[in-house]
């Protein structure tokens, strides 16, 4: 469920949004040359809300995504090369989701589901994560998942961002706040019929959603207007650099290719795009950290920001626009503060 910065940081985040919209469109689409992996707009008319994204282990260039708030128990998989969904899941046995905002594979190859917003910070004593097998044939299918209940040990929060490690299968959770969240971690294995505690072991940022890396050495964490990858070991953060993410109306979702060499970031809105952005040092890349693919999605736009509002085509990721975008942003926003001041 969509949710907005209030205070300061909202008036920030409002100029920020303003700015950057003025560039959306600036560019041309290009046409889709038929790899997997690549930059991709989200054919699908439904899937107007995509909030996260995995990429499948079991099927080359697929990535799994589902709409948030209460769309239902669906969980869709989409062609990167074409952007057509290929198979539509439907979860029974997991009651009526509320606010699905994350999406993870574990090592086991189950999927794994995060009904974990709360956009109250407190509202629900507890959330949900559901769980089940990627499916080995891609075809609309209604499956049988497991559901876990999941409460913090420190109080409700709000959350986007959920991540399996790809190597002991432990559950971690991003909570989201404008003053900074926790990295929440999951008991070693996620129980049904009981109540899943999770501890918070981390500090991170603002956080729209996150992604462990294929070797689990790594995580990736987003939020509206940036990106960091964190290095991850013994369940802990490490060391962290930034990733040019690309900018995006509603940057709502980020996952690794299966191979690690680059990070797929999505956004909401009707044929909303996923752009690629290559990672430094993943396996037979040495290319910088935030290198992206060069193209817009095809019918998506360059440009974007923040939730300011549904669009259709979101995506691009052109670093020099990123930059003049930046620029001009925080030229409006010291504008409106100057204002503000001498009224």
């Amino acid at each position: 469920m969509r949710s907005y910065p209030t205070g300061p940081t909202g008036t920030r985040a409002a100029a920020l949004a303003a700015a950057l919209l003025l560039f959306a469109g600036a560019g041309p689409a290009v046409a889709d040359d038929g790899r997997p992996d690549r930059d991709f707009t989200i054919e699908d008319l439904r899937i107007t809300e995509s909030s996260g994204l995995a990429a499948s282990r079991a099927h080359p260039g697929v990535y799994w995504t589902h709409n948030d708030s209460d769309d239902g128990p669906y969980v869709f998989a989409v062609d990167s090369r074409t952007g057509k969904t290929l198979a539509t899941i439907t979860m029974r046995g997991v009651g009526e989701p509320r606010d699905v905002e994350g999406i993870s594979i574990g090592p086991d190859g189950d999927i794994y589901v995060g009904d974990i917003g709360d956009n109250l910070d407190g509202s629900w004593d507890h959330v949900w994560i559901y769980r089940f097998p990627e499916p080995k044939q891609l075809r609309d299918a209604t499956v049988t998942a497991v559901q876990y209940d999941v409460k913090y040990a420190d109080g409700a929060r709000n959350a986007e961002a959920l991540m399996v490690h790809p190597k002991t299968g432990r559950v971690y959770i991003a909570s989201k706040n404008e003053d900074g969240g926790g990295l929440y971690e999951g008991p070693a294995k996620l129980t049904a019929g009981s109540t899943n505690v999770f501890r918070r072991v981390g500090e991170v940022p603002w956080v729209t959603d996150g992604a462990f890396s294929p070797d689990g050495t790594r995580l990736a964490l987003r939020s509206y207007f940036s990106a960091r990858e964190y290095a991850f070991e013994n369940g802990r953060l490490g060391a962290d650099r930034p990733v040019a993410a690309p900018f995006q109306r509603q940057a709502e979702s980020v996952t690794y290719t299966a191979d690690g060499t680059a990070l797929m970031f999505g956004s909401e809105g009707a044929r909303s795009g996923v752009v690629r952005v290559e990672v430094e040092g993943g396996p037979g890349n040495g290319s910088d950290s935030g290198s992206g693919s060069g193209a817009p999605p095809k019918g998506g736009e360059r440009g974007g920001a923040d939730k300011a509002g549904d669009g259709d085509g979101e995506g691009g990721g052109n670093a020099a626009l990123g930059a003049a975008v930046l620029v001009g942003a925080a030229a409006l926003w010291l504008a409106l503060k100057r204002r503000r001041g001498q009224g």
